[in-house]
């Protein structure tokens, strides 16, 4: 049994927020009766009517892309540029599950189960985010505390869950800098290290939750397994 407003969410007939309007003015029906009470169960078996048609509910679809650079984490790009979404052959309206630059590279869900992919966008810290970069410059231990502490971008403080200095170029004067946060804001992990004092000159998200990029090369993917959408689920239990 899953929320009504859920189900005309994932058919995409209306944002969840939307679909709660559609319920609460009368422009629903299950099984020929006007619902209008949020919160209500439907099963599979339900007839679901939103003004009058009839909802197609779409099987769902989960999966682990290591996402090459130079394509837009987004289902249509206006500037007709090639999309995450354009790398994995499915009939199925699935949509990414955040977002990585167009220069960013690695681990991205996708999937057309709208709670699955809420679970892992919550800034909770069940949900890891490992990014590898690449700095202009040599990180000492004094920014990696800042890192740790809590720097400010857009106005907000956020922390680094850790961070790990793997590899020092001194006659390139570049090092790799594995760091972990919670949060997903945009370009954050970019902002973070120039708020003390580095670019970036690449970036790689090695892992999300409990899904890395092992077997995968740059533009696979595969689907994840029944086992593994229930471990995501069980995080939201936690």
């Amino acid at each position: 049994m899953e929320r009504l407003q859920k189900v005309i969410a994932e058919a995409g007939i209306a944002s969840r927020r939307k679909a709660e309007d559609l319920i609460t003015s009368g422009k629903v029906k299950v099984n020929g009766e006007i619902v209008t009470e949020l919160g209500t169960k439907v099963s599979r078996k339900d007839r679901i009517e939103v003004n009058n048609k009839p909802i197609e509910k779409q099987q769902k679809e989960y999966y682990l892309l290591n996402k090459p650079r130079g394509v837009v984490t987004t289902t249509k790009d206006e500037h007709h540029r090639k999309t995450v979404v354009d790398l994995i052959p499915t009939n199925t309206r699935i949509y990414p599950v955040g977002r990585l630059d167009y220069d960013t590279t690695g681990a991205l869900l996708l999937t057309n189960d709208g709670e699955f992919a809420n679970i892992l966008m919550h800034p909770n810290d069940k949900v890891e985010k490992v990014y590898m970069a690449k700095l202009n410059g040599i990180i000492k231990g004094e920014q990696i505390n800042q890192l740790k502490d809590g720097v400010e971008i857009d106005g907000q403080t956020v922390q680094a869950a850790r961070v790990k200095l793997k590899k020092v170029n001194d006659k390139n004067n570049t090092c790799m800098v594995q760091i972990t946060i919670h949060e997903g804001k945009n370009h954050q992990v970019k902002k973070m290290f120039e708020s003390v004092g580095f670019q970036v000159e690449k970036l790689k998200r090695e892992k999300v939750a409990f899904f890395d990029l092992k077997d995968l090369q740059s533009g696979e993917y595969r689907k994840l397994t029944p086992k593994e959408v229930a471990k995501v689920y069980a995080l939201e239990q936690k």
